[in-house]
C-alpha cells in the first residue's frame, strides 16, 4: 500500500516554504524532532543547512532513514558524524537479495 505524499507549509529560517512527504516520513520526522526536544521547524532549518545537494524533500527522507537505520545498528559507513546524510549518486539497478 502507497503512502500518499502530503505537502505541508513550514517557515525555515523566517521564510515560510513547502515540503512534500509520504506520512510515515511526516510521522518519523516528528517523532525525532519531539526526541530532540526541537520543534518541526528547527528540526528542517537544520536538515536544510547541512544538505549539500538534492531538495529539501529526499533530504528529510534520507535524513529519517539514516536516523532509524542507526537505531536498528545498520551499517552507516557513508553517513557523517552529525547524523545528516547528503545526496549521493544512487545506483542504476537495485536488487533484492
Amino acid at each position: 500500500m502507497k503512502s500518499p505524499v502530503v505537502k505541508r507549509s513550514i517557515v525555515i529560517a523566517g521564510h515560510k516554504t513547502s515540503v512534500s512527504l509520504e506520512d510515515a516520513f511526516w510521522q518519523g520526522l516528528k517523532d525525532i524532532a519531539g526526541a530532540r526536544a526541537k520543534t518541526l521547524s528547527e528540526m528542517v532549518a537544520h536538515i536544510d543547512s547541512e544538505r549539500r545537494h538534492g531538495n529539501l524533500s529526499s533530504a528529510i527522507r534520507l535524513f529519517v532513514l539514516d536516523h532509524y537505520r542507526a537505531q536498528n545498528g545498520e551499517s552507516r559507513a557513508e553517513a557523517p558524524a552529525d547524523g545528516i546524510v547528503t545526496m549521493r549518486q544512487a545506483p542504476s539497478v537495485l536488487r533484492v537479495e
